[in-house]
């Protein structure tokens, strides 16, 4: 932690910028996603949250960001990390008819 406090004075006092990775949240509700498209950088991070009262399923096979979350309980969230650019395809597998889209750039 020492060390991360001096890089950051470091960097602070010489001028140079900082980056953080971002976080979004997307909700999940009467079968479909709060959002239809997202674009973020790469690092960012989504908070997909279960608002519904059933559960739901995260996942996506995009060559981009291959991922499964399994169950989101109602009243649960799941955080997933972007970490390669590209378009990722994210969806329910237990409702088809969710669908969204990620667009992660450099």
């Amino acid at each position: 932690m020492k060390g991360f406090k001096l890089a950051a004075a470091v960097a602070f006092m010489s001028g140079i910028a900082v980056a953080y990775a971002a976080e979004r949240t997307v909700g999940q509700k009467g079968k479909v996603f709060s959002e239809k498209e997202v674009t973020l950088k790469k690092g960012d991070t989504i908070v997909f949250v279960n608002d519904d009262n059933i559960a739901h399923n995260v996942m996506s096979t995009s060559a981009a960001s291959k991922f499964n979350l399994g169950l989101i309980q109602p009243g649960h969230s799941t955080p997933v990390t972007f970490k390669n650019s590209g378009e990722v395809q994210v969806i329910c597998a237990i409702h088809p008819t969710m669908k969204m889209t990620v667009k992660v750039a450099d």
